[in-house]
């Protein structure tokens, strides 16, 4: 079976596209019972991984933590380990209450992509958005890994892919 590390994995469950691994959980919330309760920054010695998922969460760093993270996700990849990441996509984005399209969770405004969904962020701190990534920017921080692909998708929203 295939391993997946799931980083800020909060409530979130897997996409099915990711139903052939075997998904381990970490988060720095205790709260949404991860399996490993760790800082991206610091995953220790948690093993190696086929895979990597990490789906809105670099955001919630400082700028000069991304490359951190990064570091350790590729350290605990296999050699030949995908790495998956999704962060907001900041291209044109003003800082207004305009909204700029609707989530599940309610509409998403200028300020909710580049500062934190604020509903979310009044329950819960660690959804300060403390860094932003356009398309170039994404791909310049993921340039340690091979293979690098990074696609602008709908609703302001930006997929990296990368092999180590």
């Amino acid at each position: 079976m295939r391993t997946l590390l799931h980083v800020g994995c909060g409530n979130e469950p897997l996409p099915d596209w990711l139903a052939g691994f075997t998904e381990t959980r970490l988060d720095i919330n205790p709260a949404v019972s991860p399996d490993i309760i760790a800082s991206m920054l610091d995953l220790g010695e948690i093993g190696q991984f086929d895979a990597l998922l990490c789906r809105h969460a670099l955001e919630h760093l400082f700028p000069h933590e991304v490359s951190i993270a990064l570091n350790e996700f590729h350290r605990v990849l296999k050699v030949g380990g995908h790495l998956i990441v999704f962060v907001p996509d900041l291209e044109g984005v003003a800082a207004t209450d305009d909204v700029l399209f609707q989530s599940p969770a309610g509409p998403i405004s200028g300020i909710d992509l580049i500062y934190g969904f604020r509903p979310a962020l009044a329950e819960n701190p660690y959804m300060a958005h403390r860094t932003g990534f356009v398309q170039e920017s994404l791909t310049k921080a993921l340039s340690m890994f091979s293979r690098v692909i990074v696609n602008r998708l709908s609703c302001y929203d930006m997929m990296g892919a990368a092999i180590k």
